[in-house]
């Protein structure tokens, strides 16, 4: 169920929230956002619910076999049992293909019979929960958060619907204790509900515009793809999936402030940063964090020579990369980025410190538009074909796709919203008007309705594009 369809907006939500505030018991609550969180994962995906169920029965039984052998060798063999079988559920659903299609040619090659492998469905969203329920084990392990007897308190942690299907990835630690108690208050709901709106609007009046010509310029052969087009279309994309998957975080952030949860940042204006190291502190935060806390950290982090350092950036990027889809290209997508991590820490952030600022910006972005390529081509060849044209080596004959073709004025008018909203703009301005003295109230007043009057028509913008049929699925939600 899509957080921008009008199911969820005017009835699915409606209805979880008039009936979690006539509650007033925070385990009646609970029971209550379970069973919505079920209905709303089993809206898209039916039986494969089981799935999701699953992991989460396996996860609460292993965090009570840690908890009942602490202090013992069980402990470490309980984990390494709980942490092998999350990555296994992972591995059957989102790589056995994958495995398959990469030996297939290797064992027909050697004499054997081809390995046949009927296609698997991908559950919407394993990546995500199988992520939260190797926290919950871990944490519990590091007695970092204490060990939840109640089966329906680990339910509501690995399936709680805000952040269910993309993120942010909430570690067990952080919501331990509002999974017990907590409290919504109007200002929280408020809240809430602002930055529920700025998603929607992200998502809906940005992203899904931004994917029309995305789509259309990706699509195109090489014989078609000329140089301008090609670096609009990484352009378009670069926007659109920050626009679509910063937009669903802050849905999240906001539906679980409203359900008085407090989920972490998982966006920081990933694009204002000079060098990849920053992008990594800006952008998919909960992710990021979670592999430098979970693999860079145990594997020895910076420790060590430099050398093993450069081999645990790799390794967590390599890893990175496949964690967002089965592919070569993924794999690519993680290296580029992991060899920058590389050359940044042998001293390439130092350069990039002594360098003009907005040379670091260049840096970052031909990096960043560069490895988008892979993220998004269909292939391999088209990844690359797609690069060439952009460094104005492809092979496109004629103007059949002018540029003009595409860049109209709804386009350049969201380009250029894109590009506003994706800088921290609005905290330079409120800092800004915080400092102006005796204005500062009349300031502060006119901004406040401002922010009224945007938000209000954001709302009604979304309402009438999503009234017309133009939404389309969030990008991360094949992840």
């Amino acid at each position: 169920m899509l957080f921008s369809s009008t199911v969820f907006l005017f009835a699915f939500l409606p209805l979880v929230l008039t009936a979690y505030f006539l509650l007033r018991d925070t385990r009646a609550r609970n029971l209550l956002l379970l069973i919505a969180s079920l209905v709303f994962y089993a809206w898209g995906e039916t039986v494969y619910v089981a799935v999701l169920l699953f992991t989460i029965a396996i996860n609460h039984l292993f965090g009570l076999w840690i908890e009942g052998a602490r202090g013992a060798a069980g402990a470490r063999l309980a984990l390494a049992a709980a942490v092998a079988l999350n990555l296994a559920v992972l591995g059957v659903f989102k790589y056995a293909n994958f495995l398959v299609e990469n030996l297939d040619p290797l064992t027909r090659s050697l004499g054997f019979a081809p390995i046949e492998l009927a296609p698997i469905h991908l559950p919407i969203g394993v990546s995500f929960f199988v992520f939260q329920s190797i926290t919950y084990v871990v944490d519990v392990y590091r007695r970092d958060a204490p060990v939840q007897r109640n089966p329906l308190q680990v339910a509501l942690y690995i399936a709680l619907f805000p952040q269910l299907i993309a993120g942010p990835i909430v570690r067990y630690r952080e919501v331990a204790d509002q999974l017990r108690e907590r409290v919504s208050r109007l200002d929280d709901v408020a809240w809430g509900v602002r930055r529920f709106i700025i998603g929607l609007g992200k998502k809906v009046l940005i992203a899904n515009t931004l994917a029309l010509p995305a789509d259309s310029i990706f699509a195109l052969g090489p014989a078609q793809l000329q140089t301008p087009v090609a670096w609009l279309g990484v352009l378009c994309y670069a926007l659109q999936i920050y626009f679509d998957f910063s937009g669903y975080s802050d849905m999240a952030i906001g539906l679980g402030r409203i359900f008085g949860f407090r989920f972490p940042e998982n966006f920081r204006h990933p694009y204002v940063a000079s060098s990849v190291r920053e992008f990594w502190r800006r952008w998919h935060i909960s992710l990021a964090t979670f592999f430098r806390d979970y693999l860079y950290i145990p594997m020895g982090g910076g420790r060590g020579t430099p050398l093993r350092t450069y081999r645990n950036l790799v390794t967590v990027f390599l890893l990175c990369g496949l964690w967002h889809g089965a592919s070569w290209n993924f794999v690519v997508w993680g290296m580029i980025h992991g060899g920058c991590m590389v050359f940044e820490r042998a001293g390439g952030e130092r350069l990039l410190a002594r360098a003009p600022a907005l040379l670091g910006r260049i840096y970052l972005w031909l990096v960043v538009l560069g490895a988008w390529v892979f993220f998004r081509a269909e292939s391999m060849p088209a990844a690359l074909s797609y690069l060439r044209a952009m460094l104005g080596m492809g092979s496109a004959a004629g103007a059949a796709h002018p540029l003009a073709l595409y860049l109209d004025r709804e386009l350049v008018l969201v380009l250029l919203l894109g590009l506003l909203g994706a800088t921290p703009w609005i905290a330079h301005l409120k800092r800004r008007l915080a400092g102006r003295g005796e204005w500062s109230r009349a300031l502060e007043l006119g901004y406040g309705w401002g922010r009224f009057a945007f938000l209000n028509g954001v709302l009604l913008g979304s309402a009438m594009s999503l009234a017309a049929g133009t939404h389309n699925p969030f990008i991360y939600f094949r992840f």
